[in-house]
């Protein structure tokens, strides 16, 4: 059972190469899946509102599924009209300030950059006022470096979130630092079995002799792996030994405190495959009679219509674990690259901050002085014109930001010129501070360096 957030068609000649698996009697064919991924392609399309919503729980998670499996969300169109695709639907519900209300939790706005990367929407830029990486690192705990929200699967799908959603030239866009910090974070949360659950577990040895759970252990792996964590690490190597210690053989299933069922077993291919290990690998297969893969579980789940059940009985469709099926048997991990649609172009995304008087954006900020503790936060500005200044950024981050603090103060106080002094460090102001940009070039930082919608800032003392 997920706890997160409550809890055919032609193949691509790319994503065969990628299905292709391992030599072994008892391995899911690159036919059977692709057949399996077409089915279900069949019964997710056919959920969708002529509006363009995939409607249901975990519809919007079906963006990512689609974009594992080389179709472009902007594609899938019931009624054939412009602005009715499933991107189009996706960035007009996350796309105003005011998503998701009242009660909004961490989790929401990573879920978001997840399957807004995945659907061709630069998440930074959703809209001329809504920045979901902002939003994430708005969440950041400054008094527990590397964590964010109030939930330890809070943390790991920041992680996820900031490491995966990269900009739509594929650079990764937030410092790896930043990323570091909750790679620690994460890794102080394995339990002695090698896996992880959704609970914070750091500090306590009763909980760290907890049981793992399948689905969490694949998300955390997939969150240590896309930030750039190897699959030879003693984390993922002893993740991945857990994995095969509650493997079932005779199903193919990852055993699961709730029963074997579709959803831990979807999210734990994905975690191996994010880190590029097989999961019909020696560990999840072999030439015994009757043994079975993971993979070859997540087929046997499919029910008549496309879709696949929760559980190993029963023969209704849930949407929920239809689309985390169709993901693991495509590309895995929690959001791929999107696919160019077949007409348009691959990205979308707002390119100039709003005008208006009272028209606020958010920007990410980092502030890296090598000596204190890094300051990662949210600042909000109206800029009142199609770009900004960083001076302008840092004044109103003097004002506020989320979380407090991040910026006290600033040198100079005028003017164009470079950047000398934030938070009082240097002691004795030096034209030594740099600003990285998206994690493009880094150049001096500024009072006059351009500021776009959407960038994220990093301020880096050399």
């Amino acid at each position: 059972m997920n706890r997160l957030f409550t809890r055919l068609a032609p193949i691509a000649v790319a994503l065969a190469a990628l299905l292709a698996p391992t030599a072994a009697s008892a391995t899911a064919t690159a036919e059977e899946i692709a057949a399996s991924i077409g089915k279900g392609h069949t019964y997710l399309k056919g959920l969708q509102k002529e509006s363009g919503e995939i409607s249901g729980f975990g519809g919007d998670w079906a963006l990512t599924a689609f974009a594992a499996t080389n179709v472009a969300a902007a594609d899938v169109n019931k009624a054939g009209k412009e602005g009715t695709d499933a991107r189009s639907w996706y960035e007009g519900l996350v796309g105003p300030v005011t998503w998701p209300g009242e009660g909004a939790a961490a989790t929401d706005f990573e879920r978001a950059a997840l399957i807004s990367y995945a659907a061709g929407i630069d998440p930074a830029r959703i809209s001329k006022r809504q920045n979901l990486i902002a939003k994430v690192a708005s969440y950041y705990q400054t008094a527990s470096p590397g964590y964010y929200g109030s939930t330890f699967n809070a943390t790991v799908f920041g992680l996820l979130a900031l490491a995966s959603a990269k900009t739509t030239g594929g650079v990764q866009r937030v410092p790896q630092v930043v990323l570091d910090e909750a790679v620690a974070a994460v890794r102080a949360n394995q339990h002695t079995d090698g896996g992880w659950t959704w609970e914070k577990a750091a500090g306590s040895e009763e909980a760290l002799k907890k049981a793992s759970e399948a689905d969490m252990t694949g998300a955390a792996m997939a969150a240590l792996c896309k930030a750039g964590v190897a699959n030879t690490d003693e984390a993922i190597v002893n993740a991945k030994k857990y994995l095969a210690s509650i493997f079932e053989g005779s199903t193919g299933a990852f055993k699961s405190a709730f029963g074997n069922n579709t959803d831990s077993n979807g999210w734990a291919v994905s975690g191996l495959k994010a880190c590029g290990l097989d999961p019909q690998g020696a560990e999840f297969t072999g030439p015994s009679p009757g043994k079975k893969t993971p993979l070859n579980f997540l087929i046997s789940q499919q029910v008549t219509g496309g879709g696949f059940r929760y559980s190993t009985s029963g023969s209704t469709a849930n949407l929920y674990s239809s689309q985390n099926a169709v993901r693991a048997l495509g590309s895995g991990g929690f959001t791929a690259t999107p696919p160019t649609p077949k007409s348009g172009p691959q990205w979308k995304g707002a390119t100039q901050f709003a005008t208006g008087e009272a028209e606020t954006a958010s920007l990410a900020l980092i502030v890296d002085d090598g000596v204190s503790p890094l300051e990662v936060c949210s600042v909000s500005l109206a800029p009142k014109a199609t770009t900004t200044t960083l001076a302008a950024v840092l004044n109103a981050a003097v004002a506020g930001t989320t979380p407090a603090g991040c910026v006290t103060g600033f040198l100079p106080a005028s003017g164009e010129g470079a950047i000398t002094q934030v938070n009082g460090y240097p002691a004795v102001p030096a034209e030594k501070w740099n600003a990285i940009i998206d994690g493009g070039s880094k150049n001096q930082a500024k009072r006059s360096t351009q500021i776009n919608v959407g960038d994220t800032i990093y301020l880096k003392y050399e």
